[in-house]
């Protein structure tokens, strides 16, 4: 018997929720926290997400599918250009915005930005209902708090909307992190689930593992780095004769890795001296990649220089944008 057959059945809910907000205001942090996995790379660099990684929310009432996308932003190159466009997308095609806005920076341009792109889609019989969520709840006390919840509705108001709701929340220590999954939950329709249970993503396997080798990489590296680099997935394959069974031995997989870079003083960034750097990342990324993919791996990476990829629409095609 389906959930509308009897009046007294429980609701069950399935949709999608977007995440939106500038680079480096914890979106992918969150939505690592609310899937309760890790599904989407993390680091201190800004715009480090490149693809709307999906994270998937399972409960017994509900399936929420996540969409952490890259951060909204006044382009300067072609790759901007296409990574708001993506947004945009993926923005007509969701049942709620999570509008992102960290507790510990003040409201500015970036964010009144966004407010202006989200506006339309909030009027109309076909209205998105946007939350915002107040990231980095544990980075400020509880009166700058306060303050900051006034301002983001006041944001709001400043273009004669309202948000949905406004959720304070801190993925790092879990604060009101459920509270937020109920909030994005309510806006979802009735329906079944999406996708099948246990599934955590539907992101392929190449590019998970791209991203888990751009994460390693664009860890401790200069600002300039994280906008010039690309990472491609040559090959996944078994290697013969690795794998016995019999004797709970899983086969060896060797990944095959191309990171571009857009200058030589790039490429030497990320090798190091004598190679140290690039090592460094393989045997970080290695170590994710094993636990994605469930076996041993050998990761061969090369470093390899595109020369002003991103504003060469032929080497974007190529690159995967």
């Amino acid at each position: 018997m389906s959930t509308t057959d009897s009046p007294d059945a429980p609701v069950h809910r399935s949709g999608f929720a977007c995440l939106v907000g500038r680079p480096n205001v914890g979106k992918s942090t969150l939505t690592n926290a609310l899937v309760g996995e890790k599904v989407a790379i993390m680091s201190a660099r800004p715009q480090t997400t490149r693809h709307t990684i999906r994270g998937i929310v399972h409960r017994e009432d509900a399936q929420l599918v996540l969409v952490d996308t890259p951060g909204l932003h006044r382009p300067r190159t072609l790759l901007g250009e296409r990574l708001n466009e993506l947004v945009k997308e993926t923005l007509g095609e969701v049942d709620v915005v999570a509008f992102c806005l960290p507790a510990d920076q003040k409201i500015g341009p970036g964010d009144r930005f966004i407010m202006n792109q989200l506006a339309p889609l909030m009027e109309g019989r076909r209205a998105v209902p946007v939350v915002a969520v107040v990231t980095k709840a544990d980075l400020v006390d509880r009166g700058r708090l306060a303050e900051h919840l006034i301002a983001v509705d006041q944001l709001a108001r400043s273009v004669d909307r309202d948000f949905s709701a406004i959720v304070p929340v801190s993925a790092r220590d879990g604060y009101q992190v459920d509270e937020l999954t109920e909030v994005l939950v309510a806006h979802l329709p009735e329906g079944p689930d999406l996708y099948p249970g246990g599934e955590l993503t539907d992101e392929p396997e190449q590019v998970m593992v791209a991203e888990l080798v751009r994460e390693a990489a664009l860890e401790g590296v200069r600002d300039e780095l994280p906008h010039s680099l690309a990472v491609v997935v040559e090959e996944i394959v078994e290697r013969e004769g690795t794998g016995e069974p019999s004797a709970g031995r899983p086969p060896m997989l060797d990944v095959r890795v191309n990171l571009f870079v857009e200058r030589e003083s790039q490429k030497a960034i990320v090798i190091g001296r004598g190679g140290s750097r690039l090592r460094e990342v393989g045997t970080t990324a290695r170590r994710g990649i094993e636990r994605l993919l469930g076996t041993r791996v050998y990761l061969d990476l090369h470093v390899k220089v595109a020369k002003d990829w991103q504003r060469d629409p032929k080497q974007l095609q190529r690159l995967g944008f």
